[in-house]
């Protein structure tokens, strides 16, 4: 593994706000720095690190568009330069074929964004993460500023983002797709937060940030290749006081990939090799059933014979439910702790593998305008009969609350 620094200099100690990007075979990348540098001035310095990478035994064409992009990048950034930001780059190369990916190029970025908060003595500074293929809301980097300095607490935080779902760029069946993966996305939030799931939050790693001390405290960055930012935030999120910035937009690029094995590029490649027209989503039922166990989960703390539907039922079976019952009651103080650790054990990881076992064995997937018109009636959401139109209407209603788990 070769690591090369590229444009860095000693960052200012006024430095509050660090970006790291992952770039791998992108030639749009000045696009993405670009929209950056065009953000309204924040109070504090800000610096944005773009890491190029690259595995070991890499096709040549792919080293070339990463080398093209470096220098492109180098030359954009000497002649385009403002007050209170910065960039700097890591040419990463050679990286472990088990490990390379999306999810190491986020780590040797953050990793080195935690160094220099370090290095400058401040903790409570800001790790961003970033795509080189997303663009920002000019108030992006303003309102991340003024979210973190206000609230002292909040240890990270998830920013509202959405995908272009019309224009030129992109063919037409991209854009549907991309449109009924977002409403996807936004159908599942939402229902987490309608059961009552303390951990009802999004989680894309282009739209995300965490303090420097947290994101230590936590061990850092993993290095999978997909999924990166879903197993990142489930150590974040628990800890308390992780929010949401809603006044501030992140555009979240919808094009096609095959390098990840799941996730939006991996989504919008099935759907156009497999001519998809509907997108097929966790049937409702299995979040209604969900919420009986949600709902009845305090009494666990005193009884054992909690009446609850099939599907739960069969699926704390499947998870030595009994056992870890035991262990929780244990180690709860009274009932809003049991609670409290309950939560803590039934996590979002057991939560989706609840979803995936209820769809194997007893519900199946079924049209995200299906299930999202069903959640609507639910939260009070106007049901739209066009999944454009229903995107928007979940986009507004989720952009305008905004959330905290404390």
């Amino acid at each position: 593994m070769n690591i090369s620094k590229h444009n860095f200099s000693l960052f200012p100690s006024s430095t509050f706000l660090i970006v790291v990007i992952p770039c791998f075979n992108e030639p749009n990348l000045i696009k993405s720095l670009q929209s950056l540098l065009n953000c309204e001035t924040t109070i504090n310095h800000v610096e944005v690190i773009t890491v190029i990478n690259a595995p070991e035994n890499e096709k040549p064409e792919v080293l070339q568009q990463n080398s093209k992009t470096l220098t492109e990048a180098l030359n954009w950034a000497a002649t385009n330069q403002r007050k209170n930001i910065h960039f700097s780059f890591i040419e990463a190369t050679n990286l472990p074929e088990k490990d390379a990916g999306v999810g190491l190029a986020r780590k040797i970025g953050m990793d080195e964004a935690y160094s220099q908060f370090l290095a400058i003595k401040n903790s409570d500074g800001v790790i961003v993460c970033f795509d080189a293929d997303a663009t920002c809301s000019a108030n992006y980097l303003v309102e991340i500023e003024n979210h973190f300095k206000k609230q002292l607490k909040t240890t990270g935080c998830s920013i509202h983002f959405e995908h272009p779902i019309e224009g030129n760029e992109f063919l037409q069946a991209i854009y549907n797709g991309i449109a009924q993966y977002e409403l996807h996305l936004r159908y599942y939030k939402e229902a987490l937060h309608f059961i009552g799931l303390p951990y009802a939050f999004h989680t894309v790693g282009s739209s995300m940030a965490v303090r420097a001390s947290v994101y230590q405290k936590q061990g850092g960055m993993n290095k999978k290749k997909a999924g990166e930012d879903f197993y990142f935030l489930q150590k974040v999120i628990p800890l308390g006081n992780f929010s949401e910035i809603n006044s501030a937009t992140v555009f979240p690029s919808p094009r096609i990939s095959n390098r990840v094995p799941f996730g939006t590029g991996r989504a919008m490649q099935q759907w156009i090799d497999n001519k998809q027209k509907e997108f097929l989503t966790y049937n409702f039922t299995s979040f209604l059933d969900l919420k009986a166990l949600v709902d009845k989960s305090e009494r666990f703390f005193t009884e054992d014979d909690v009446e609850l539907p099939e599907s739960i039922q069969l699926f704390l079976y499947e998870i030595n439910f009994n056992e870890n019952l035991i262990k929780i009651r244990a180690n709860s103080k009274n009932e809003k702790h049991f609670k409290l650790l309950f939560f803590k054990w039934f996590n979002a990881f057991k939560t989706l593998k609840y979803l995936h076992f209820s769809k194997a064995n007893f519900y199946e997937n079924e049209s995200i305008l299906i299930a999202s018109t069903k959640l609507a009636t639910k939260i009070g959401v106007t049901p739209q009969n066009e999944v454009k139109s229903m995107l928007s209407v979940y986009r507004n209603f989720q952009q305008k609350r905004n959330m905290n788990y404390a």
